[in-house]
């Protein structure tokens, strides 16, 4: 396999014990750490942090990306505090080991998204700017909501800041609309690695090569090391309850979130075996 795995391990386990037996029992390398045992990875204290890495390293794991929520506010909401707690987070990653930090473009009004470009700009050069020299590398996720949430506006924020990278996530690309081959053929120049994560026509998150994100294409286009799983499938104690909440997608759902993460990380693993 030429690819390093990478995953959002919290979608296994809340707790950090939990995270590190489900990467080891499926052979993934790398965590893209976003929550642990009950916080935000922004939330972590320093001393924290280098707990955090102690236990990865002594399981033989390690921090790929810090799965931050950074640039998830709207964007008429107060930025200082942010931006404050931005800067932490980058002393944090320090700690963690982390090369990189997943950002997003600010939640912004779905009718009227353009109007906030140059506010959007004004926050994402700050945080570039304030990881100068750090030796991060920042990278920008696609998102239902946000600025960047479609691939023509993607492209304007990369053309805007070169050294801000990008993470594809093909999934909540459907889920906005956009077609991911499209997507891809704009965005590839400046992507930095891949979430790995598929969706139907309706939204629906299912396995990796289950539904309309051309997994299996953009793999083969891809010249990037690492792929980080995300699962978001569907877990349910009973039929009951799956049908109480209205989802009827029974075929991916799964009985518990350990099952739902090896799910999602075999359907990866069956793509590539399959190039």
């Amino acid at each position: 396999m030429k690819f390093k795995l990478a995953a959002f391990a919290d979608e296994a386990d809340s707790r950090l014990d939990g995270q590190i037996s489900a990467m080891r029992e499926n052979s993934v390398e790398y965590l893209e750490i976003r929550g642990v045992d009950g916080k935000n990875v922004s939330d972590i204290t320093a001393e924290e942090a280098r707990e955090i890495c102690g236990r990865l390293k002594e399981a033989g794991l390690a921090v790929w990306s810090v799965g931050s929520p950074f640039g998830k506010i709207g964007i008429t909401e107060d930025f200082e505090p942010h931006m404050e707690k931005f800067k932490r987070g980058l002393e944090l990653a320090d700690i963690l080991g982390a090369k990189h930090i997943r950002i997003f473009s600010f939640y912004v009004p779905h009718d009227d998204a353009e109007r906030y470009s140059d506010e959007v700009m004004r926050r994402l050069e700050a945080f570039l700017a304030a990881s100068d020299g750090s030796g991060i590398t920042l990278c920008h996720e696609n998102e239902k909501g946000i600025y960047g949430d479609n691939a023509e506006r993607c492209a304007e924020i990369h053309v805007n800041f070169p050294k801000l990278r990008a993470v594809f996530d093909p999934a909540n690309f459907v889920q906005c609309g956009q077609e991911t081959k499209s997507a891809w053929e704009l965005l590839s120049p400046y992507v930095e690695y891949l979430h790995i994560k598929d969706a139907l026509e309706d939204g629906s998150v299912v396995p990796a090569g289950k539904g309309i994100g051309n997994i299996a294409y953009i793999l083969k286009k891809y010249r990037g090391e690492v792929l980080t799983a995300e699962p978001h499938l569907s877990v349910f104690n009973g039929f009951e309850k799956l049908e109480q909440s209205g989802n009827t997608n029974r075929k991916y759902c799964y009985p518990d979130s350990r099952t739902a993460f090896a799910a999602a990380v075999n359907a990866l693993k069956e793509i590539l075996e399959g190039m």
